[in-house]
């Protein structure tokens, strides 16, 4: 899976499970940044999400779920 295409997963699930706008949510999420496979063998990927205390939390959430099922990304 690419990054873009995990991003797209994340807001979807946050617009279906929590309302607001996909523009809401990808301005809150922000861009996931990669690290190389080799030096992150067991998940290559981050997001620091910013905004409210709420949505931080309900993305960080997720973000430990989606990890569990998509733990390496490509670019």
């Amino acid at each position: 899976m690419t990054a873009e295409k995990l991003t797209d997963l994340l807001v979807a699930r946050l617009v279906r499970d929590h309302g607001k706008s996909k523009h809401h949510w990808r301005k809150v999420v922000g861009k996931l940044r990669l690290y190389s496979p080799a030096t992150h063998p067991h998940c290559n990927w981050n997001a620091t999400p910013t905004g409210s205390f709420q949505d931080i939390a309900l993305i960080e959430s997720l973000l430990d779920d989606l990890r569990m099922t998509h733990p390496l990304l490509t670019a």
